[in-house]
């Protein structure tokens, strides 16, 4: 029986718990925490509801397991966003014959990609509805590390933690996924 106190434990302390003790109930804590924010990620790689349920389920089973790779450098939902858009990427990218119809990044998304992404002409410019065609162009690494920073706003550090890559190399793969994203986006509006 899962006491009350456990469900007060922070992200932190209860990965700690479970990697000590193996409890799947406590499990089950962390779970109900981020299912919907997993999901929804999941979404966004999935053709349909169904999919997207699957590479949830998918994405807890793997974190159970690795859940003692979890170092604490960084926030334990940092740690899940990368886990679950890296899972979804290597699950798109073994899939390569399927095409994906990534239906679930939401309107709004795009809006913040690009109004954040810089204040470039390019990007101003840009229309959602084509720029979300547009970020189904790019390589899903690509469009990972665009949506942890301006999807899900993680910071220079955050991701630098996350995807255990230095902050130099998160700024210069940021910097080429926008770079590839402006050229798709152009040659889409001219052919478009």
């Amino acid at each position: 029986m899962i006491t009350k106190a456990v469900h007060t434990l922070t992200d932190e302390m209860l990965v700690e718990a479970i990697v000590k003790t193996n409890d799947t109930l406590m499990f089950e804590v962390l779970y109900d925490r981020y299912a919907s924010m997993v999901y929804n990620k999941c979404y966004g790689f999935a053709n349909g509801a169904d999919e997207a349920k699957d590479l949830t389920q998918d994405v807890f089973l793997r974190v159970f397991v690795k859940l003692a790779s979890f170092k604490g450098t960084s926030k334990f939902s940092t740690w899940l966003y990368a886990f679950t858009y890296n899972h979804c990427v290597n699950y798109v990218t073994r899939d390569t014959a399927k095409k994906i119809e990534k239906k679930s990044i939401s309107s709004d998304s795009i809006e913040n990609i690009g109004e954040n992404i810089d204040s470039t002409q390019e990007f101003q410019n840009m229309r959602v509805e084509q720029l979300k065609k547009v970020m189904d162009l790019i390589s899903p690494d690509e469009k990972m590390i665009l949506l942890l920073k301006y999807q899900d706003n993680l910071s220079i550090k955050e991701l630098s933690e996350a995807l255990d890559i230095g902050e130099s190399a998160v700024k210069m793969r940021i910097k080429r996924a926008k770079e590839k994203l402006v050229q798709k986006y152009n040659n889409y509006s001219s052919n478009g």
